[in-house]
């Protein structure tokens, strides 16, 4: 087996060099359901800018997740797809979006009250 971060200091980290970044998750969720083109999918997106999606996407596609179609039309047309090593990780995203479900308003308690700490010995 090829470990994709060999100074990784546990198992995940290679997994995590490949789909951790700001913006790819996010753009592997929306490329769920098929194909589209880049200005729906930085709509869908929202805050990122052309030039960080455009970065993402190419990171994505180098690691054999996305694909990237160009159709010989006038205008070019070009979508982005995610590929059926993406889609293995579908379980991994359906987990993460459980774990959300069941965890986030313990997560912005914590962090309230880790806040409201930290306010009082400013």
């Amino acid at each position: 087996m090829v470990r994709i971060l060999e100074n990784a200091s546990c198992p995940i980290g290679g997994t995590l060099e490949i789909i951790a970044g700001r913006w790819k998750p996010e753009i592997l969720w929306h490329l769920q359901n098929g194909p589209i083109r880049f200005n729906e999918l930085k709509r869908l997106v929202g805050s990122v800018s052309q030039k960080m999606l455009t970065q993402q996407l190419r990171e994505l596609i180098r690691d054999g997740l996305v694909i990237r179609k160009q159709y010989a039309e006038i205008p070019p047309r070009v979508e982005y797809e995610r590929t059926e090593l993406a889609n293995s990780l579908q379980p991994v995203f359906k987990a993460l979006v459980t774990w959300n479900e069941e965890n986030a308003s313990s997560v912005y308690l914590a962090r309230n009250n880790y806040d409201r700490e930290n306010a009082k010995s400013a």
